[in-house]
């Protein structure tokens, strides 16, 4: 369900019913009991009494959702090890622009994506939230193999923290310098059936990121479905940047929890 539609929607009918209602519909009722405003009232249809009721809550409700912030809770391990499957995050909404809702264009340009936020957006071709790291701005050539990252022909410097947990799957874990931003970023260890070990650092890749586009990548390389997968990601597809984890909570047969709550670098 595309819920941002659905709000859309909602708050546009109710708001008409209940502008209807006040410029035509109300005189007429009044007019056809013999009384004027000043006399009083007489009782409303329930869809007008209803649309008046739920009008104010759904209008505040798309101004804060589509103008300053929502949140979103992280699916699954590609953002590993900063965000974890059932993070609740907080997405800053106007960090990139003001946006048209359901729409995506900009309306109030504020400021564009740099090289290492942690953004939520549309895949091209899909109508699911995702969030990953920006790696390349447009124009930036990015080469991704064996699990080393350069942009532009300069490698992103890299420091080798080593493996954790130690029981397996090992984690192996690095930190990566993109710009002003410093990401930890894992691969999975793992061994083949002959019991060779490596790192599984995900697909290679080499391009240049087209004008009006993103390239995104979790920091969980050897297991995210991103850029190196569906490709650039358009301006218009934009949802927000990622600010916030303000509570973990996995699923009902777990507790929610304060523990994780951070800032997201």
């Amino acid at each position: 369900m595309d819920f941002p539609l659905v709000l859309m929607v909602a708050t546009l009918v109710t708001g008409l019913v209940a502008l209807v209602d006040k410029l035509w519909l109300a005189p007429r009722r009044l007019a056809a009991a013999g009384l004027t405003v000043n006399d009083g009232s007489v009782a409303e249809p329930m869809l007008v009494e209803q649309s008046k009721s739920f009008f104010p809550v759904l209008a505040l409700v798309f101004v804060l959702r589509s103008f300053v912030a929502e949140p979103f809770q992280i699916p699954s391990a590609s953002m590993e090890p900063g965000l974890i499957e059932g993070d609740f995050i907080l997405v800053n909404k106007f960090a990139y622009g003001l946006r048209m809702p359901v729409f995506g264009n900009t309306l109030v340009p504020i400021g564009t994506p740099q090289r290492g936020d942690v953004m939520v957006f549309f895949p091209p071709n899909d109508a699911r939230y995702f969030i990953k790291r920006v790696i390349g701005l447009p124009g930036d050539r990015i080469e991704y193999h064996g699990g080393r990252l350069t942009v532009n022909g300069k490698a992103i410097e890299t420091t080798e923290l080593g493996g954790e947990p130690s029981f397996a799957p090992v984690k192996f874990l690095a930190t990566e310098k993109l710009d002003n931003a410093e990401a930890t970023v894992q691969w999975v260890v793992r061994s083949d059936m002959f019991g060779n070990v490596g790192v599984s650092a995900g697909p290679d890749y080499n391009d240049v990121v087209p004008e009006g586009h993103y390239f995104m990548m979790g920091d969980n390389r050897g297991n995210s479905s991103d850029s190196r997968v569906w490709g650039f990601v358009p301006e218009k597809n934009i949802v927000g940047k990622a600010v916030a984890v303000w509570m973990h909570w996995k699923g009902w047969n777990s507790v929610p929890s304060l523990d994780r709550n951070h800032w997201i670098k």
